[in-house]
């Protein structure tokens, strides 16, 4: 599932969704041929005074062509680099990383997708992968983006914190105003939003599969940087814990504790 160690890849492409939202498609045949969704991968910053990788969710990929999206937001150094870089330029990552959703059988069954802010990104690729009757939930702040990404792979939700589209509050909200139903969860977004799935999918006697975003150092599971609370015992760290960029991203709701 995984290709290790760090390559140049060239950008093919680059656009702003918003004023701090980038996306680009990156020429990397064995990560797109790879990838399941998901999954991430940990981009390199050029300079030297930046070290570590940033961690960035797979949005989707083109297998034929070789080619994947990368969809972050601007939030500090390391991205603020990505963001400068242009179409024609080399950016080093290595992936895939990360579980993703690889063990959910969804044929026939009601699926709520669920992406909130920059969790929205990888819903897309899962939404193409999964088979079944899918209702997708999308939360912004108030800005709209990718919603257009998402036309014809179901029916679409929107959630807005100032109202401004679709139902004013969280996608649980629109959820409720909607009366979607379903017999699956899969969510990506932030850990508010992530806790409130749990609790409705505990609530509602759902299965949930969240995807957890955290900061990340090694992106492999040997420093122990990005842990969650779970409810059984790690074999690795013999606590309870999980680590986000080895066992996860993607988790049964069930496993982890919020608490």
């Amino acid at each position: 599932m995984r290709s290790m160690g760090k390559k140049s890849y060239v950008i093919c492409s680059k656009e702003y969704l918003t004023e701090d939202i980038v996306s680009m498609w990156i020429l990397a045949e064995d990560i797109a041929e790879k990838a399941v969704a998901g999954q991430f991968v940990s981009v390199y910053c050029d300079s030297k005074s930046e070290l570590l990788p940033r961690p960035v969710s797979i949005c989707d990929t083109d297998r034929n062509r070789g080619l994947i999206r990368l969809v972050f937001r601007i939030v500090g150094k390391g991205t603020s680099e990505f963001s400068a870089k242009e179409k024609g330029d080399s950016i080093y990552i290595t992936g895939p990383l990360g579980n993703g959703y690889v063990d959910c059988e969804t044929s026939g069954k009601n699926i709520i997708i669920i992406g909130g802010g920059i969790g929205i990104p990888p819903m897309l690729k899962l939404s193409k992968a999964l088979s079944g009757n899918k209702s997708i939930v999308l939360g912004y702040r108030d800005i709209l983006f990718m919603k257009e990404d998402f036309s014809g792979l179901g029916d679409i939700y929107i959630a807005t914190d100032d109202g401004s589209a679709g139902t004013k509050g969280t996608v649980i909200d629109a959820i409720k105003e909607n009366n979607i139903k379903g017999d699956v969860i899969f969510a990506c977004g932030p850990l508010p939003m992530l806790k409130a799935v749990k609790e409705y999918a505990d609530k509602e006697q759902i299965d949930a599969w969240i995807s957890l975003e955290e900061r990340m150092a090694c992106g492999i599971g040997a420093c122990l940087a990005c842990v969650c609370k779970s409810s059984n015992i790690d074999s690795h760290s013999m606590v309870k814990n999980k680590r986000i960029c080895k066992d996860g991203p993607v988790f049964n709701a069930k496993e982890v504790d919020f608490s």
